[in-house]
């Protein structure tokens, strides 16, 4: 939980970048009650920063016009946070990442207290993130010019290359933008295709805003669309299994990509695609709970022969000792 100073400063930082909040709001931000939050105002008055507090059925907390903020300054686990994210930035296939984070890191650094900083100098230099190699975009436009599209909702006009090396012009409602297996992905609404879709950035030929606006489906998830489309593939096997346990536990144990989860009597369907049956029957004998193989009667074989070679590994036909 963060310290009651902490929370204070992030009254300041909150204030600082929004403007003006009303008190329902900084409340629920900072997940304290409407007293507790009058006492964090009333401290940053004591500190001689002026807060003006308007009332009414639209009042709200703001800082007095023409006051200047102290320099930036970052909590050891604000430290922290923005570092690994910097480390991580390298990784997730932005184009002139290096340099940016080298940029970055060494304004941080400028800011932070000799101890804070050499802690932090220490981190980047042995710390190590395991993501998938990108596929680095030529350039950060589409990125940026698709997530603002995102975020105001507006329409846009997309050119794309397809794997054939076309290029094809749509409008397209941006959903949401995604990062999986080394790429980045646009989803959301392809008015050419008329239907949900995804486009790799590294494809994307140019994007620009059109005089129109669009909705997005309630809690849309990019990364778990984009999951759902590489599960149902068409593939050489199309499987059918019952999973006796809730929907929860199977998302636990096994993962979006392999399949399609639907809740049913007795448990959970789970509908897949797949190229080796060997590989699946793999991933459900793991499972720590009973299960019926539906379809196809091919996964039954592969999965005797999967619980064969166990028992071969683990000596199960071998005499016990001393008989």
């Amino acid at each position: 939980m963060a310290s009651p100073t902490t929370r204070v400063l992030s009254v300041l930082e909150l204030l600082q970048a929004r403007g003006a909040m009303s008190g329902t709001e900084l409340a629920q931000r900072l997940e304290v009650d409407g007293r507790t939050l009058r006492r964090y105002i009333r401290k940053l008055e004591d500190l001689g920063i002026p807060v003006v507090a308007e009332r009414g059925r639209y009042g709200a907390y703001r800082l007095m016009p023409g006051f200047k903020l102290p320099p930036m300054v970052f909590t050891d686990d604000e430290a922290l946070a923005l570092s690994v994210g910097l480390l991580a930035a390298r990784r997730l296939g932005l184009a002139e990442a290096a340099p940016a984070v080298e940029s970055a890191r060494a304004k941080l650094e400028r800011v932070m207290p000799e101890p804070l900083r050499r802690r932090i100098r220490a981190l980047g230099d042995t710390v190590q993130l395991d993501l998938a190699h990108p596929d680095t975009p030529a350039d950060n436009q589409a990125l940026f010019t698709l997530s603002a599209a995102a975020h105001a909702r507006q329409r846009v006009q997309l050119a794309y290359r397809t794997p054939q090396g076309e290029v094809t012009e749509r409008g397209f409602d941006t959903y949401g933008l995604a990062w999986r297996g080394g790429r980045w992905y646009a989803v959301g609404h392809c008015h050419l295709r008329g239907g949900l879709r995804s486009f790799r950035l590294d494809r994307v030929q140019g994007v620009q805003p059109l005089p129109a606006s669009f909705g997005v489906p309630e809690d849309f998830d990019a990364v778990r669309h984009l999951a759902l489309g590489v599960a149902s593939l068409p593939r050489a096997f199309s499987v059918q299994v019952l999973l006796h346990t809730d929907l929860a536990t199977a998302r636990e144990e096994l993962f979006d990509a392999i399949g399609l989860f639907a809740p049913h009597d007795g448990g959970v369907l789970l509908h897949s695609q797949v190229d080796d049956l060997a590989w699946y029957a793999r991933q459900l004998a793991r499972l720590s709970f009973d299960f019926e193989v539906l379809h196809p009667p091919a996964l039954r074989d592969a999965l005797r022969a999967c619980a064969q070679a166990l028992l071969r590994k683990a000596g199960a036909g071998d005499p016990a000792p001393g008989l």
